[in-house]
């Protein structure tokens, strides 16, 4: 039997992708915010896809803002976009 790949969704775009093909960004219990490479960090999570215009739409929208309840500083959008780039 084939293995399920897990989905989630991409607050930008709405669309449900494979968890590897998202950045998963994630507010720790701290309050701190975070790129989770590994997908399995501490805290309240929102993914979004590995794509330069999604991170755009997600920063326009505010939707990573409303998605982890936090304003997200533009320090961390640079974070994200070097994240997606790479």
């Amino acid at each position: 039997m084939p293995k399920k790949i897990p989905m989630r969704k991409c607050i930008a775009t709405g669309e449900q992708l494979p968890k590897k093909e998202l950045l998963r960004i994630v507010r720790t219990p701290e309050g701190e915010l975070k790129v989770d490479l590994t997908g399995k960090a501490n805290g309240h999570g929102a993914y979004l896809k590995k794509d330069i215009a999604a991170v755009e739409a997600a920063k326009k929208k505010g939707a990573l803002k409303s998605a982890l309840e936090t304003d997200i500083p533009d320090e961390f959008w640079e974070e994200i976009r070097s994240a997606v780039t790479k």
